[in-house]
């Protein structure tokens, strides 16, 4: 399990349904208080950055790890701070590739959760033309650009980064096509539905695994409320502000969905029952019993707020006539084995997307 989403109701008509929404509703209440109680927030160490810094971001130092691995550390002026990409470079270079940017959860990959340590990544692009690029940082940020720095999480300007700086230096660095995709879990799976309506045009595809669009809404707010404060100390009003600040509609991604059209959307989720990835096989390093935990327990009910979440966003899309695959899971929880799924089954609308 990585990260949390948030959850909202789903629409219905009737009485019958009113009521079946209110006691859905009132389930996701008790799922945030569940997890407001058994996951251990973890203390972020980084300090407010200062004002100070270079005006303009640069590659810093790559290390090449072998013909396709490297890591590039890229210094962002608008964070004063250098982040670490993780990069598997397209195996044919030939010609220049388009690039898919995976984005983590909510611990941002420095927490041992990442897509390298968790699923077959390397393997799976072994073998496909794409640059993949993995940034190393981030957590509990949204990967979004926060109003004011956090005396825990220090200045995040994770959108500018990610949206402005980053893209010409990944493009020079790898002589791509310029052409790019983008997919996240969890925290991220929000991120890069904003990201993308944000700035329409710039990713051709997104994948958003196990995420909440909603930031609006009353339990939607509370989830997002809930993952930032999983860094002890960290204020979410440094982030979009106050309830009701304009910044929390402008990341709401239901409210803001016709912003999505013309994207290729890849939106999935698990109901939150226990399915084939979810086994006690010792493999975890925290134990069986870490994994009954937090991967049945607490990733099922993630799973079950983030699933009425994405319902809603599902409706909103259907209703605007936007095209979308949504791959919505009879079993599975909030965990890496079903991320690892979405991401094999997503390849195919991003390979297309992404060849054009």
């Amino acid at each position: 399990m990585d990260g949390l989403g948030g959850a909202v109701g789903r629409r219905g008509g009737g009485v019958g349904s009113f009521r079946a929404a209110a006691v859905r509703r009132l389930a996701v209440v008790s799922v945030i208080a569940v997890i407001a109680a058994v996951v251990h927030p973890i203390a972020s160490a980084a300090p407010a950055d200062s004002v100070s810094g270079p005006t303009e971001s640069y590659v810093v130092r790559t290390e090449v790890a072998d013909e396709t691995a490297m890591t590039a550390f890229v210094h962002s002026a608008a964070m004063d701070r250098t982040v670490p990409l993780k990069i598997l470079r397209s195996p044919d270079r030939t010609a220049p590739s388009p690039t898919l940017y995976l984005l983590n959860g909510a611990g941002g990959g420095t927490d041992g959760m990442d897509w390298y340590t968790q699923t077959d990544v390397v393997s799976f692009f072994a073998d496909k033309n794409v640059n993949v690029v993995t940034p190393v940082g981030g957590a509990y940020s949204y990967y979004t650009d926060w109003q004011h720095d956090d005396p825990v999480l220090g200045r995040n300007k994770w959108e500018t980064f990610l949206t402005t700086e980053l893209p010409p230096l990944v493009d020079d660095l790898l002589d791509t096509n310029g052409r790019n995709a983008i997919a996240g879990i969890s925290m991220a799976a929000t991120s890069v539905l904003n990201l993308a309506a944000h700035h329409q045009g710039l990713y051709r595809a997104v994948g958003s695994y196990s995420g909440c669009a909603s930031t609006t809404d009353a339990l939607g707010r509370a989830y997002v409320k809930t993952v930032v404060s999983m860094a002890l100390g960290a204020n979410v009003t440094n982030m979009w502000g106050p309830d009701g600040h304009a910044d929390w509609m402008r990341n709401d991604a239901v409210v803001n969905a016709e912003k999505l059209r013309g994207t290729a959307l890849y939106i999935s989720n698990g109901s939150g029952l226990a399915g084939a990835s979810d086994t006690l096989d010792g493999t975890n390093p925290n134990g069986p019993g870490f994994v009954l935990l937090n991967q049945m327990v607490v990733g099922g009910a993630i799973e079950v707020a983030t699933g009425d979440c994405t319902r809603r966003l599902k409706t909103t899309l259907e209703q605007l006539d936007i095209p979308a695959h949504f791959e919505m899971r009879e079993r599975g929880t909030h965990s890496w084995g079903y991320w690892q799924d979405d991401l094999h089954e997503s390849w195919p609308m991003f390979e297309d997307a992404l060849a054009g």
